[in-house]
């Protein structure tokens, strides 16, 4: 078994559960915990005693989406930023494609907050499963970004544009109504509803598992899926391009003047009361 620094990884035969483990930072996407969230994905695939995964997040979230801590150049060339989003844009891509087309089910039991890249995550696995307490939403679109594909393909057209293009919150429920989890449970049961799941899954015989699977991610490769990815891919690296936009580089200076929560603050403060988000606060 493989030494992890920012998951967890517990096996349980049939089972394995991978922990996001960053909850200081609320499971935030770095380079490293997604390096090893599909190295533990992998390592799960590759033992013939698992026949089923469980992805969830330590702490109060599953995960907040991509870490938005790092510093960012006050100038930058524009061939620079395109060839580094250019490398990123394309790999986000790719590990969505690869957790849909693991040979063995993935269930994402959504603890808390799921947002940005962690919901996208969530909408990768198989079968998610969604706590109450649980609360979904892009905020990123705010700031120039974009959302993905595959949330339109699995929620339709006005369902994906409703949250893609405000980055409005919605709640579980809302979430269950639009298609982008399975079910809804009491926070306390998530964990315990995801394991009776995953022992469900183990009870058919995995090759069947294994070619269900790929009649459904084959067949939705066949009608565009992959396809709708990767323009997605390159549709973000412009999306990046951008962010010199005047209304977009006043936000970057906050953050680099006044630190992340006075950027977040100052983008997400227009915005509330959230209609869907149920732990939103109110505008004082």
């Amino acid at each position: 078994m493989a030494t992890y620094e920012h998951v967890l990884y517990e096996s349980a035969p049939p089972i394995v559960t991978v922990t996001l483990n960053r909850p200081a930072q609320m499971n935030a996407l770095s380079r490293p915990l997604e390096a090893e969230l599909h190295a533990a994905l992998d390592e799960a695939v590759a033992d013939p005693a698992i026949r089923a995964i469980i992805v969830t997040g330590a702490g109060p979230a599953f995960s907040a989406g991509y870490d938005l801590g790092g510093d960012r150049p006050a100038e930058e060339r524009r061939r620079d930023v395109l060839d580094r989003w250019v490398q990123t844009d394309w790999r986000h891509a790719q590990q969505m494609m690869h957790i849909m087309e693991l040979p063995k089910p993935v269930i994402a039991a959504v603890n808390g907050w799921c947002l940005g890249g962690g919901f996208w995550i969530s909408l990768a696995c198989d079968i998610t499963i969604a706590s109450e307490q649980a609360t979904f939403g892009q905020p990123e679109v705010r700031m120039i970004s974009n959302s993905s594909f595959l949330f339109p393909a699995l929620v339709g057209w006005k369902n994906a544009h409703r949250y893609a293009l405000t980055g409005d919150h919605f709640d579980a429920h809302e979430a269950l109504r639009i298609g982008a989890v399975n079910e809804v449970v009491p926070h306390e049961q998530l964990m315990e509803r995801a394991r009776a799941m995953a022992a469900r899954l183990a009870l058919v015989p995995p090759d069947s598992v294994r070619m269900n699977k790929a009649l459904t991610i084959k067949g939705l490769q066949a009608m565009g899926l992959r396809t709708g990815l990767e323009v997605g891919g390159f549709i973000s690296t412009t999306v990046h391009s951008m962010t010199d936009a005047a209304d977009v580089e006043a936000l970057y200076e906050t953050q680099r003047r006044d630190g992340l929560r006075a950027f977040l603050q100052q983008r997400d403060g227009p915005f509330l009361p959230e209609p869907g988000g149920p732990r939103s606060k109110p505008r004082s």
